[in-house]
């Protein structure tokens, strides 16, 4: 019996949820799974094109949503942001899962950061200085390609800086997420999960196919070798960083359909935890509309006269 038989009603955000007391195993959630999928039934033989479907179809909503997030904002009803942040390792989907997410959304509610290796000014600064200079504004959706995250995975991993600088690091990322809850952030941390084999898979294609020569870098095939220290890493970043306010969510994302339709079914059920709604009218309706009926009566007997002479 798959998850989705198992759990037919249990929401995807708690399907996928690790941490704040719950166990954090990847080596235990397998990449290629489908929690919260329905059944055959449901979906037909062709999983993956009902699967595309619903995204496309839950698209719909979550524009819907993101416009009231937004319009809330500029009537001045709140400080309400939404933050997704994305971790993989090499070719987990980050830019695939941003595309997909981002696509249903109006350009103009979007802040999407990719943050890459620290700049000179940015290693001048505390290591959190660069995330909070790309933190949505309020009403707007931010997506992080990496995070604040990197400084306790590819540093730790890597050893640019010893222990006893990255290891408090987990405490002050706690801090930094609670006081972004505190004034108004809802966030959604999800970990792209992939499998040893899909990663080569995924790399060979960007060796092999002319059209994604541009995305390999051959710092991945270094990383690729550190897969089991990235692992505990990762864990233990889950682990020590997620709260009831800022949980840690492991999609497996060997399936690109599957990680496409499970995030976002998770930001649309964010979402809907924020009873969203469009904001009331801040001017007298009646007296608007009796003004632009007598602006066009005015406009049209000028007109009437004008075409008369």
């Amino acid at each position: 019996m798959t998850a989705a038989e198992e759990h037919p009603d249990v929401p995807i955000r708690d399907l996928l949820r690790v941490g704040a007391g719950r166990p954090v195993d990847l080596a235990a959630i397998d990449p290629r799974s489908t929690p919260g999928l329905p059944p055959l039934p449901v979906t037909g033989p062709d999983r993956k094109a009902w699967a595309r479907d619903e995204v496309r179809r839950l698209g719909d909503d979550l524009a819907r949503q993101q416009e009231m997030l937004y319009a809330q904002a500029v009537a001045g009803l709140g400080d309400r942001r939404v933050l997704l942040v994305l971790q993989a390792m090499d070719c987990g989907g980050k830019g695939g899962a941003v595309k997909r997410v981002a696509g249903a959304m109006n350009p103009l509610g979007l802040h999407i950061r990719a943050f890459g290796p620290p700049t000179p000014e940015e290693l001048d600064h505390h290591f959190l200085w660069r995330v909070r200079r790309a933190l949505p504004a309020a009403g707007y959706v931010g997506m992080f390609d990496r995070s604040h995250y990197e400084d306790v995975l590819v540093v730790r991993v890597d050893e640019l800086v010893p222990e006893e600088v990255w290891r408090p690091r987990y405490d002050e990322i706690n801090a930094f997420e609670a006081e972004l809850v505190d004034e108004g952030y809802t966030l959604i941390k999800v970990f792209l999960h992939i499998s040893f084999d899909e990663q080569r898979t995924r790399l060979m294609s960007r060796l092999t196919d002319p059209t994604k020569h541009w995305k390999y870098h051959p710092g991945d095939v270094a990383a690729r070798a550190k897969w089991p220290e990235y692992q505990a890493a990762y864990t233990e970043a889950m682990r020590r960083c997620a709260t009831d306010a800022a949980p840690w969510y492991v999609v497996p994302a060997d399936r690109k359909w599957y990680r496409d339709w499970a995030l976002t079914h998770l930001v649309r059920e964010h979402f809907a935890a924020l009873g969203l709604s469009y904001p009331p009218a801040a001017v007298d309706l009646r007296h608007e509309q009796a003004r632009l009926l007598a602006g066009d009566g005015a406009v049209s007997a000028d007109s009437s006269e004008v075409n008369s002479r």
